[in-house]
């Protein structure tokens, strides 16, 4: 019934499209008009985005934390390391660039040698002061090196936060408004008045300034994907461009060509902008991507156009033949293809969900594109001449399919050989896969703040921040030496793991207090004894407490404190032995009835983040797989006839996962993601020749042989074009500076090369050694949809 249905429609579509053509392009224009509008609405990305749900355990800790502490991911750093800084005149402007950045609205506060307190006792009023390091600027080499040794050897309590003692590295840490943190303005300001500061500074002092921090990682990283997106659109139409020219020698087809896909451009931007989505490192592929998966489209309808031109030279049959019998076998490719990128909706990733939305919509965007715009501009030019239809009988071509054609027909055994071979190899790779990624992994490796976060590292031992939040469950608990040597003691598990940097926190304060209480002397940066805790306690007690250090450590109640570390750009594995180690001494130091004691911070929702996303990205690989196959079993209403389908499109997945493995590429989401997107877009190879094969059947009388080669020979050249196109057009993600993409593009070009072949070959020689089992009127029944109509079957006179 729905066959019937569907063979009468799309003949009355192509009746009902060059009938009112004209109406058809003013539709078109309005509605891309009405898109191009939405463009005011399109955002960059300020937010890292959490990949976790809100209520996974890990971002219900997160959101405690920041409750109670606020945003941790606020600084930025600025750090020199060079002797020179050490001279009167550099050490002085080095401090005006301070003052500088505080005068910024957009600057909460600086904590910088300029400004840096120094705890002192004040004998007679029994209290403890904060007095400034620098209360006059030096003006000889002399002032500079006794302030320099003062720092750097007699206030432990700045180590490694404002400077480093072994390499004499100075670091100047100013923290952002965290109202402005997920704002343009905070872009604004980090890409134009932070680096006009720097580079004034560098032109003066002819010193390098090194700048990091996960805010200016973050802004550098969008601008790094906002430039992309021009380049990845302009390879994109220029490869394709090429590409199609060179099969079809047609300026006309070329141009009509990049019209559509051009448009459709503008409606992947008009649908980010209509929903309201940010450009994100995944939904800034989408512009490429239709270009790419549209291309293909306009192949196979110039192509079938130009194969009924050849035949009769009647344009307003051909044009009604090319709607009516590929617009059904494109819709059902490309919903295929859209399926595959539906199913990342179904994940709780906003990131993964809004790509998947945007880029299933634009694929059937740009079906309905191709179908409409190609008929409709065809038929106001004259039919193409005979030089436009010579790539029709290339002789390269005909060698090609004959050669598939020799593979299959005499040599099956060697391609069950090989076919069997290349599965067990790739299964042994598959074993050799590490599920791993780094935080800065898939970052621009030749851009300075990629360099920058490298000399962070080194000096002061990484940037992610990795909090631990204490609750004593009392009043003023956080303050009780027995909170404060638990505290200490997990500092110093912390501080012996060489990923990550010497732990701050209200330990440190109170150290540093205890320093104060001898008169500076640096040997007693320790932990008050109860005794002297005691006298300590009451000299703070008189002191004027300064709220911005205090508030950092420690909540206003004082019942929760947080411990504060940062950690390496480690791999996954490692980050999960750090993570257990950390929680081990948590749960040694700290009894659960009398403490609640989590983990927390960037780092940590980033590794829970990735192993949530892969564990996702596999069930959606799944879903595919399983959404494909009852779609197909719809189709041909075959159990057999799915298996059988399923094999080339799953072999080339199995083939690019093994070489992951030989190559050391891990599984991460940029790698994983390649598997849900290559298996939606090779199965259409399938669709079209299955189809194809169902019809020769029919048309002759179910001899086996005679339809496989008239199939092959048939869909044989429009597969080869547009698996050609679709690997260099993915191809062209290659040239990304970010690793991540680079990866998605590399191995989804690989797979695709892989599927076409194995459609080709493999699929065709295994319909033949099965021919008794699946060619048959029971087996393959009528279907339920008519991909390709009867009509293809009867000669033209």
């Amino acid at each position: 019934m729905v066959a019937k249905l569907t063979q009468g429609f799309w003949p009355k579509v192509a009746r009902l499209m060059l009938r009112n053509r004209i109406l058809i392009l003013l539709g078109i224009i309005g509605f891309t008009v009405f898109l191009a509008l939405q463009w005011k609405n399109i955002q960059f990305s300020n937010t890292e985005v959490n990949i976790l749900p809100d209520d996974h355990p890990a971002s219900i800790r997160y959101n405690t934390f920041t409750q109670i502490f606020g945003e941790e991911g606020n600084a930025i750093v600025l750090a020199i390391r060079d002797s020179a800084l050490f001279t009167p005149e550099n050490f002085n402007r080095w401090n005006k660039l301070s003052k500088q950045l505080e005068a910024f609205p957009e600057i909460d506060f600086v904590v910088s040698t300029d400004n840096l307190r120094v705890l002192e006792k004040d004998q007679d009023q029994q209290a403890f002061v904060m007095e400034p390091l620098i209360k006059e600027n030096p003006e000889t080499k002399e002032e500079v090196n006794k302030l320099k040794n003062h720092l750097l050897n007699e206030l432990p309590f700045y180590d490694n936060l404002v400077y480093n003692p072994k390499s004499e590295t100075i670091q100047t840490i100013a923290y952002l408004d965290k109202d402005i943190m997920s704002t343009p303005v905070r872009n604004e300001f980090i890409l134009n008045d932070l680096g006009d500061l720097v580079k004034n500074f560098e032109e003066e002092t002819q010193m390098d300034v090194r700048v990091s921090g996960m805010p200016y990682i973050r802004t550098w990283n969008t601008k790094s994907i906002i430039d992309e997106i021009g380049i990845f659109i302009v390879a994109a139409l220029l490869v394709t461009s090429l590409i199609f020219f060179f099969f079809f020698r047609s300026f006309r087809a070329t141009f009509i060509s990049m019209f559509v896909v051009i448009i459709g451009v503008m409606w992947a931007f008009g649908f980010l902008g209509l929903l309201q989505y940010e450009i994100t490192i995944l939904t800034a592929l989408i512009p490429p991507l239709i270009i790419v998966i549209g291309i293909p489209n306009c192949i196979f309808l110039i192509n079938k156009y130009q194969q009924e031109v050849n035949k009769h030279g009647n344009q307003a049959l051909s044009l009604q033949r090319v709607i009516s019998k590929i617009g059904n076998a494109t819709l059902m490719t490309n919903m295929t293809t859209a399926s595959g990128f539906a199913t990342f909706i179904i994940l709780d990733s906003d990131l993964l969900k809004e790509f998947g939305i945007v880029a299933s919509i634009n694929i059937i965007g740009i079906f309905t594109l191709s179908l409409l715009i190609i008929p409709i501009l065809y038929s106001f030019m004259p039919l193409p001449k005979t030089k436009h239809l010579k790539h029709l009988n290339k002789k390269w071509m005909d060698l090609f399919v004959s050669w598939m054609e020799r593979m299959v027909r005499h040599h099956r055994i060697g391609v069950y050989i090989t076919a069997v071979a290349v599965l067990v190899l790739s299964i042994i790779g598959i074993y050799q896969i590490k599920i791993t990624g780094s935080r800065i992994e898939d970052l621009p490796k030749n851009t300075h703040y990629f360099k920058d976060i490298r000399f962070f590292e080194q000096e002061f031992d990484g940037i992610m921040p990795m909090e631990i939040v204490v609750d004593t469950k009392r009043k003023n608990g956080a303050t009780k030496p027995a909170t404060l040597r638990r505290m200490n003691q997990l500092g110093e598990v912390i501080e012996e793991t060489p990923e990550l940097s010497k732990p701050i926190s209200l330990v440190n304060l109170v150290k540093y207090s205890k320093q104060a209480f001898y008169n500076g002397i640096p040997k007693y940066y320790q932990l008050p004894t109860s005794q002297e805790n005691t006298f300590i306690m009451d000299m703070v007690s008189r002191s004027s407490s300064d709220d911005n250090l205090l508030e950092s450590f420690v909540d206003s109640t004082g019942q929760t404190a947080r411990l504060t570390t940062f950690m390496r750009d480690v791999k996954i594995e490692r980050m999960e032995e750090i993570e257990g180690d950390v929680q081990q001494a948590i749960d040694k130091f700290f009894p659960s009835e009398r403490y609640d004691v989590f983990m927390t911070g960037k780092a940590l929702l980033f590794l829970k983040g990735t192993r949530y996303l892969v564990k996702n990205l596999l069930l959606s690989l799944a879903l595919a797989i399983g959404l494909i196959s009852l779609f197909m079993a719809y189709l041909f209403r075959s159990f057999r006839m799915v298996i059988i389908s399923l094999v080339p499109n799953l072999l080339p997945l199995v083939i690019t996962a093994g070489i992951m493995g030989y190559l050391g590429v891990p599984i991460k989401p940029s790698t994983i993601l390649v598997f849900s997107i290559a298996f939606g877009i090779s199965v259409d190879d399938t669709i079209h020749f299955l189809a194809k094969y169902r019809q020769e059947l029919t048309a002759n009388r179910w001899q086996i042989k005679k339809s496989v080669y008239a199939a092959l020979r048939e869909t044989g050249v429009s597969m080869f074009y547009t698996s050609i196109v679709l690997f260099f057009g993915f191809s062209v993600f290659i040239i990304s500076s970010f690793g991540g993409t680079k990866a998605l593009g590399g191995l989804v070009s690989a797979t695709l090369l892989f599927a076409m072949l194995s459609n080709l070959i493999l699929l065709p020689s295994l319909l033949l050694s099965l021919e008794r089992s699946i060619a048959n009127k029971q087996v393959l029944k009528k279907p339920q949809i008519d991909i390709l109509p009867k009509e293809d079957n009867l000669k033209d006179k």
